[in-house]
């Protein structure tokens, strides 16, 4: 049976999320997706793997890089693209479609039945991020549009992927072959931006070392664990956390006001959290 520590341990995750966009555009304008990306995921990785000390074997070699592919490489690509070309409320609404993929590609991988319930409770929670925060003047750019689908459609893959394939191996060890992958393969982006890291200043170090540290080795660890223990639905449920915690950031740094729509958002996502969760629970 699913558990409530569970669930709150994973809501860190997309709760500490939340706050991508406004460190990225305060710590690290201007960069390119890829580096950014790259320097997200393999220092992490590496550090993560210097302590763990433990390499993949036989078959595990192709489904950890893959898995780095789908929840790091393209998935943070894809993810830093929106949030450059596109206004953090149309990022994140563009990305919340992402637990409605979930919920079929949990059938169509793990076998775990489609409910209407749970496509219910994806969809209303999707509307409440938009309420939350799309704003009507909100700028919409096609390349940032495709990229953040793209990005959803890449972490739904991952998400139940990871369930599916779960190793031997301590999740830390798990955490550190995905981030060591996921930079390996963002390689190539440091050797076109090496102008970038020759001006690199403190600012794009701490927004770095925040993004690493706490935003990738640290949540991640969180991540794949509630993958392991709880229905993949209710994990990318969870996602819709994010924004809230993005909307919770300006309005306690930046002054900003909710509107009773923005509050309506709130609960919307909240009411699909706590509906998805308890269906789910019960079906299993």
């Amino acid at each position: 049976m699913q558990r409530l520590p569970d669930i709150a341990l994973t809501a860190l995750a997309p709760l500490i999320w939340g706050s991508t966009y406004i460190v990225t555009v305060t710590y690290l304008p201007g960069l390119d997706p890829l580096l950014v990306s790259l320097l997200r995921a393999l220092p992490a990785g590496l550090l993560l793997l210097a302590f763990t000390r433990q390499l993949p074997t036989g078959g595990w070699w192709p489904r950890i890089f893959l898995l780095g592919a789908l929840n790091f490489s393209f998935f943070w690509w894809m993810l830093f693209i929106a949030a450059y070309r596109l206004p953090g409320g149309v990022a994140a609404t563009v990305g919340a479609v992402q637990p409605l993929i979930v919920v079929f590609l949990a059938r169509l991988v793990v076998g775990i039945a489609i409910k209407p319930v749970a496509i219910l409770a994806a969809v209303v929670g999707a509307l409440g991020v938009g309420l939350l925060i799309l704003k009507p003047s909100a700028a919409l750019d096609a390349t940032g549009i495709v990229a953040g689908l793209m990005g959803a459609l890449s972490m739904a893959f991952g998400t139940v992927l990871t369930r599916r394939w779960q190793p031997p191996v301590p999740l830390l060890t798990f955490t550190a072959w995905q981030l060591t992958a996921g930079g390996l393969l963002l390689m190539p982006a440091l050797f076109v931006n090496l102008e970038a890291l020759a001006g690199f200043t403190a600012d794009n170090l701490i927004g770095v070392v925040y993004l690493g540290l706490i935003g990738a080795s640290l949540t991640y660890i969180v991540w794949f664990r509630g993958i392991a223990r709880l229905n993949p639905n209710v994990v990318a449920q969870l996602g819709f956390l994010s924004p809230v915690t993005a909307v919770a950031l300006g309005w306690l740094f930046r002054n900003e006001t909710l509107s009773l729509l923005q509050w309506l958002g709130i609960a919307l996502i909240f009411g699909s959290i706590v509906v998805g969760q308890r269906r789910a629970t019960r079906a299993r």
